[in-house]
């Protein structure tokens, strides 16, 4: 293999990785957006009152 075909394997070798990393973060903002709405949605849905009091009078 001459030169320039090794430069041009490194290149495109280079660019699948550099579209693998950027579809990697791309999938971690999801799962972080997601996470976060998921969050949202349970502090949301807490009833802060219920809980609170334990009666222990039988």
């Amino acid at each position: 293999m001459d030169i320039a075909a090794l430069s041009i394997v490194l290149n495109q070798s280079k660019v699948q990785q550099q579209v693998q990393t950027s579809l990697t973060k791309t999938a971690m903002n999801q799962a972080e957006n997601q996470s976060n709405d998921l969050i949202k949605m349970l502090e949301q849905s807490v009833q802060p009152h219920l809980g609170s009091n334990v009666n222990i009078k039988g």
